[in-house]
Parts: structure tokens; sequence; C-alpha cells
């Protein structure tokens, strides 16, 4: 289980996270909601010890920041400095480093750990190409396959279907399912409403604070869509939604 304790943020004077409090249990998939601005990607930041925090994050009983080996992070892409000079190949190989021992070089089974996600992710044909001369949907599936060859238990996703193609985006979904049906644990900071109940198991709702978290079923209501969006959404109605 992660557990999130009393996790504040602050800005420069400014609150971007209340008192946030969450227990998130193993082998689920999670999906983040909440208007621009809400603290989605600042608390996927602040979980991971990335950015200053006030509060407690704890996995599996520990401080989380004691187990980041089992802990695979993709950023947004905007994030990410493409203008450095790295194949694709080497890219996914990084993910395998968190494994290796002090001063041990990757060999052949790191190798061939690549090659594996490479194929995953449908990307061997690119393993020699410079990451600055990908798709955005080709540079997604790149570090999606990073992730994957940190063989982790838990995988923080921000706006991972943002700027891709469909043919990118069916193939992390689908990569998603499957790490789900293995038990893996997935969080993902989403922002299409409509996609919400096909692609997660369960829920967080977020405006500076939680609005609401549990399954799918129980949170996806309008009433708590219009609460955590408010003029974003006013009135609007998403089809197939209680109240």
């Amino acid at each position: 289980m992660i557990q999130v304790k009393q996790l504040n943020v602050d800005y420069f004077g400014h609150k971007a996270l209340t008192d946030v409090d969450l227990e998130i249990p193993m082998g689920f998939s999670e999906g983040i909601i909440g208007p621009n601005g809400a603290g989605k990607s600042t608390l996927m930041k602040a979980m991971l010890g990335i950015i200053p925090s006030q509060g407690q994050v704890h996995y599996m009983g520990k401080d989380i920041r004691e187990n980041l080996r089992k802990i695979a992070y993709v950023p947004q892409k905007n994030e990410l400095d493409l203008t450095f000079p790295i194949t694709v190949e080497d890219t996914v190989l990084t993910g395998t480093y968190p494994k290796l021992q002090l001063f041990k070089r990757p060999g052949k089974n790191e190798r061939e750990i690549v090659d594996l996600c490479l194929e995953q992710v449908s990307i061997q044909d690119l393993r020699k190409k410079q990451i600055s001369n990908l798709s955005g949907g080709q540079l997604q599936r790149v570090f999606i396959a990073r992730a994957l060859a940190q063989q982790a238990d838990v995988f923080f996703l921000d706006e991972p279907f943002v700027g891709i193609d469909l043919k990118s985006e069916t193939i992390i979904v689908d990569i998603l399912r499957k790490l789900r049906s293995e038990g893996k644990t997935i969080l993902v900071v989403h922002h299409d409403l409509h996609e919400v109940e096909s692609y997660f198991d369960r829920l967080l709702i977020l405006n500076k604070k939680v609005v609401a978290e549990g399954t799918v079923k129980e949170v996806f209501t309008n009433k708590n869509i219009q609460e955590a969006y408010g003029g974003s959404l006013g009135n609007i109605q998403i089809k197939g939604l209680g109240d």
C-alpha cells in the first residue's frame, strides 16, 4: 500500500496541495484527474520526493524514498531534455541502471531486457535513432520502454497520452492493462474524462485537495466532477455518470 499523510506543497507562499491523505492499494490502476492547476503533477512529484513537501509518504510501510528502485516514473514530455545526444536503445538501457551493482556496467542480460522492452512498444526499428528525432508518440513509447526495463512494481505516469498518435496510445494502453494483470500498481495523471471508466480501476479526483478517491464506480460522479472542476464544467453532465 502507498500511504500519503497530510501532504502539503507550497510554491512561494502559494498553496499547491493541502492536507492530502491517501491510501492507495496495490495491484490496481488509478487515474488522477482534476482541472488545470489542481496539483496533479505536483502530487506525483511530491510523492516521489522530486519536489519539497511537508507530510509523509510510505510505500509498503517504509518511507517511499527507501523504495524508489521499485518505482518507475515517466514524466511529461515537456520536462525531458531532448537536446541530450542519446539513442533510443541507450535511453531504454538506463532503465536497468537502478538494479545494477555499484560500478557494474550493463551486460548481456541488460541488453536482452532492452530488446524485449523495445519489442513490447514496437520501436525495434528505431533503436539507433536519436531521441531528438522522434515524434511525440514514438518518444513516449521510448520512455514507457525505459520504465518497463526498470522491472518496477509501481509505475507513475504523468500525462502519458498527451500529444501522441492513436497507434502509440493503443500500444501504451495495452501495456498498462498487461501490467495491471500482472499485479503491478499504476498511477496515471490524466485529463480526458471520457476515457476514465475504460482505463482505470480507481480514481483520485483532485483540486489542490482530495475531492474524492476510490473505485471509479464509487467516485466518478457528476457531483464530484462539478465540485472539482467548478466553472470549468459548470452544469455539464458527463454522459453515463451518476449523481
